[in-house]
């Protein structure tokens, strides 16, 4: 319930910033000043540490980091829009006698290109690229022996052209997409003849030996719902918002898969900032395990909704 309140109270604040500054006076056509290219780059660096000596009530001395990069490209004319963004984000975390670990792990480049007909429409002819992977092998601690992620493993990639609305297309849009590519990819070959990301699984014989290999690349094709929006809550404090809605045509028409990002920024001075995030998901591809009733072996337990939270000080320089 906390999540849809927080998820109503952004598409609210959106409602009231695409309203018209007026409901009477003829809209004018806005001023024009000729193409333009944008480029931002942006880097932060998070770190935590805690350490104890003769602590009475007990504690494990631990170090983390959280390492971010991103940068973005966005051309803006009368009639068109392109705008184009890559993100790095890699964190680990060490604990006083427990093997370092992952704690973040994302990959992520887009491209967005719009035409619209005229100079004082909202609406955009839209076409959407998004792919999206990690850089290293994930595992399901303490177990370091068996990835159960790795780089392409998975890897999503959709694609597909609709309309979007936007009165400032770099700070709040709808799109709608009704013809959508997804791709997922697998491309380790134990994880694909596990059949894990909703891939087709390995066929074996009676011996165990794989007569058909699990399959590498998985396609749908569904309608894409999307709602991204940026604001400056009170001076210093920023809100950015991002949901993702998709549902395939052939395989369970009606099943949604959710990415829904909602992440708040707080500038202490120009290069110390605090990031407070929350990441939900739920793809109906990725099954989870539980123990069986036989010792040593799991079963299929379903899809579950996935949800990361974290909280983050650190340094931040944009360039």
């Amino acid at each position: 319930m906390k999540q849809v309140f927080l998820l109503a109270v952004c598409l609210f604040f959106q409602f009231l910033q695409a309203q018209p500054d007026t409901l009477f006076l003829k809209s004018k056509t806005p001023k024009y000043d000729g193409p333009e290219w944008i480029q931002k780059n942006k880097a932060s660096i998070n770190l935590n540490e805690v350490a104890f000596v003769n602590w009475n009530s007990g504690g494990s001395n631990s170090i983390s980091g959280l390492l971010g990069l991103e940068s973005s490209a966005n051309y803006t004319d009368k009639y068109f829009s392109w705008r184009n963004n890559a993100v790095l984000r890699y964190g680990v975390n060490k604990q006083e006698e427990r093997e370092l670990r992952k704690t973040e792990d994302r990959f992520e480049l887009n491209s967005d290109i719009g035409f619209k007909p005229d100079s004082i429409s909202n609406w955009f002819y839209s076409a959407k690229l998004n792919f999206k992977t990690q850089l290293a092998n994930g595992y399901k601690y303490p177990d370091k022996e068996t990835p159960i992620s790795r780089l392409l493993a998975p890897g999503y990639l959709f694609f597909g052209g609709g309309m979007e609305y936007s009165k400032n297309i770099n700070k709040m849009s709808f799109y709608f997409s009704p013809i959508t590519l997804k791709a997922t990819f697998v491309l380790d070959e134990d994880l694909s003849n596990a059949g894990k990301f909703g891939v087709d699984p390995a066929i074996y014989d009676s011996e165990g030996n794989i007569l058909v290999p699990g399959e590498r690349i998985r396609t749908e094709f569904g309608i894409l719902i999307n709602n991204a929006y940026e604001m400056e809550v009170v001076k210093n404090i920023k809100v950015k918002h991002q949901v993702s809605l998709y549902s395939d045509y052939v395989n369970k028409f009606g099943n949604v898969d959710v990415d829904w990002q909602l992440d708040f920024d707080f500038k202490v001075n120009s290069f110390v900032k605090a990031t407070l995030g929350s990441h939900l998901k739920y793809d109906d591809d990725v099954k989870t395990t539980r123990p069986s009733a036989i010792e040593g072996e799991t079963e299929e337990a379903g899809a579950k909704v996935q949800w990361k939270q974290f909280l983050g000080i650190g340094f931040a320089v944009d360039f």
